[in-house]
């Protein structure tokens, strides 16, 4: 599974994205907590954690906006963090 994070996440994740091997069966949820079991320097000064970044973001399963975090995911799935933004 490979994860791609945006914005304040890939400040507080210290990467563009990351590849997890995970078991079959792997939820949302399970790769969102393997995401924070990395260990991680301090994200820049006035980023939040990436913890907190989680819990608010949005996400998308290859491309396709998901809301439930018990969708099972396959090894070859994509995974974008999108945590919230503000603009004009």
């Amino acid at each position: 599974m490979n994860v791609r994070y945006f914005a304040a996440a890939r400040a507080a994740a210290g990467v563009d994205e990351e590849r997890f091997e995970l078991p079959p069966g792997t939820t949302v949820e399970a790769l969102l907590a393997a995401v924070l079991d990395v260990e991680r320097p301090m994200p820049p000064a006035g980023t939040p954690p990436l913890e907190r970044i989680l819990a608010r973001s949005s996400f998308l399963l290859n491309e396709v906006a998901v809301r439930d975090r018990t969708v099972v995911l396959g090894p070859d799935d994509v995974v974008d963090v999108l945590p919230p933004f503000a603009g004009g």
